[in-house]
């Protein structure tokens, strides 16, 4: 039987790090059942993904084609799929008030520390970078893994809400 991957945008302020990196994981482990986006509730002008962030998913083996940084304007209206679940991973976004989504689509926040906020040496940045990815994709797989039942839209709302918890 085969289903409609559900719809997923995830949440940061600028999309430079956190969104975009759980962007690309959930893509690349999908296995169908689930299509991702990025945007940010105040992306700078000409904001782009952070380098170190495209160089931590291409050493993982994860494509970092059409990776951008958007508005979530984006998302909130036009000829875009309606989202099914929307995730903030970052604390600012997940306190604003967000667009009226189309659709009603479930929620949550699943807060990461900000991996390009850190001071350092490049390696210790990269390696900031590499450890938000790895807590992403052990949640990612934990969302990936659910039996179907689990992420029925009606029930959808507490199920990614409970995985905040892992």
């Amino acid at each position: 039987m085969t289903h409609t991957p559900l719809n997923v945008l995830f949440l940061c302020t600028h999309n430079s790090a956190r969104s975009i990196l759980a962007e690309a994981v959930l893509n690349h482990i999908a296995r169908g059942r689930f299509k991702a986006w990025s945007a940010g509730s105040h992306p700078r002008e000409n904001q782009q993904p952070n380098p170190l962030g495209l160089q931590v998913l291409e050493n993982a083996g994860i494509s970092i084609d059409g990776l951008r940084s958007k508005s979530w304007d984006e998302f909130a209206h036009g000829d875009v799929p309606h989202m099914d679940l929307v995730i903030t991973v970052c604390d600012n976004a997940a306190g604003e008030v967000c667009p009226y989504w189309p659709g009603q689509p479930a929620t949550a926040h699943w807060g990461y520390p900000d991996p390009s906020a850190g001071e350092g040496t490049d390696a210790q940045k990269l390696e900031a970078f590499r450890q938000t990815l790895l807590a992403l994709k052990r949640r990612l797989e934990l969302l990936v893994s659910l039996p179907q039942d689990k992420v029925a839209k009606s029930l959808l709302q507490n199920t990614v809400r409970d995985l905040a918890r892992e």
